[in-house]
């Protein structure tokens, strides 16, 4: 058990330090190469907090483990909106104004909904892994090109430009960027193993690992970009990173188990969990678009998500 968890720790620290390095290292590298800061902002900084689940998803449906692939993807999504955002509300009142926020919103409900359809006969086949490959892409470029023609400045979009890194060095940029693509795999699989040790000890099942442990593991990165982004009073990054990061999960990493191991999955994720997801992606929905003109996240809102966060996962571990 010692073991399991000293493992577990490394590669959860190994995990976020290395997706935090290949970043930066990403981002300042397309920098040089002269491409668009709003372009890197939308793609490397927005997708980057995704990266320890892509890796984790890879890692577990390698192993033989899709039910783990699938829990980290829900469970991320889940502990996105209310542990994170439930947290970053009650450190302070979210406020919202980003026109490219409210477009992310909806087509990350709808990208959930489209998940819901494919996994509803308990099989996440390789034809639905292209399924959600082919609307990441399409939704990534009709983002990318409602950006680029909209004129108007975006609060959003401008606090992710900031993240860029800039005047750094090719050689710097390559070097962080190779390690972070060495080094994410590795902490992925350390964490994966890690975990699988500790909740097979408690008799948990592969899909409530990933619903869990490995789900708020990989949620890190949020957290820390969501509280920073409060905190700097960049409002809209705050909410953005979660969108983004549940957009990205949903369609890209919920890709890679279907690709990489096709196949049956446990019926929970189609039912209890999936619907936690939607219901999750709907309540944020509603408080982003349907608030009228104050559109926030207040303490109440924070306390309430934070609430519903611990009580599912109550649940998770009363019905194992």
């Amino acid at each position: 058990m010692l073991f399991n968890i000293a493992i577990l720790v490394a590669g959860l620290a190994l995990l976020v330090w290395s997706a935090d390095k290949f970043v930066y290292g990403a981002g300042a590298f397309a920098r040089n190469l002269g491409l668009p800061p709003m372009l890197i902002g939308l793609t490397i900084v927005a997708m980057g907090s995704s990266a320890p689940e892509m890796f984790v998803a890879a890692t577990a449906a390698l192993d033989g483990m899709p039910d783990t692939a699938v829990g980290n993807v829900l469970g991320s999504n889940i502990a996105n909106i209310a542990l994170i955002l439930g947290i970053t509300a009650l450190i302070g009142h979210i406020s919202v104004s980003s026109q490219t926020l409210k477009r992310e919103v909806p087509l990350m409900l709808g990208a959930t909904l489209l998940a819901g359809y494919l996994l509803h006969d308990g099989i996440l086949s390789f034809a639905d892994g292209i399924t959600l490959a082919i609307a990441f892409f399409v939704t990534m470029a009709y983002i990318i090109r409602q950006a680029l023609s909209n004129k108007t400045k975006d609060p959003m979009v401008e606090d992710m430009e900031q993240e860029i890194p800039k005047d750094v060095p090719t050689s710097k940029a390559v070097f962080w960027l190779i390690a972070g693509l060495i080094l994410l795999p590795l902490s992925a699989d350390w964490m994966v193993q890690g975990a699988v040790g500790i909740a097979k000890s408690f008799g948990l099942s592969d899909l409530v690992i990933g619903l869990t442990i490995i789900a708020i593991g990989t949620s890190l990165p949020e957290l820390a970009a969501s509280v920073a982004g409060i905190l700097k009073n960049e409002d809209d990054l705050a909410i953005g990173n979660v969108v983004g990061s549940n957009l990205f999960n949903i369609l890209a990493v919920l890709a890679i188990p279907g690709l990489l191991a096709p196949g049956a999955i446990d019926a929970a994720a189609s039912g209890r969990d999936f619907y936690m997801v939607l219901a999750t992606s709907a309540a944020l929905a509603v408080l982003v678009l349907l608030s009228g003109k104050k559109r926030e996240l207040n303490r109440v809102h924070g306390a309430l998500l934070l609430i519903t966060f611990i009580v599912y996962q109550i649940v998770l571990f009363l019905a194992h």
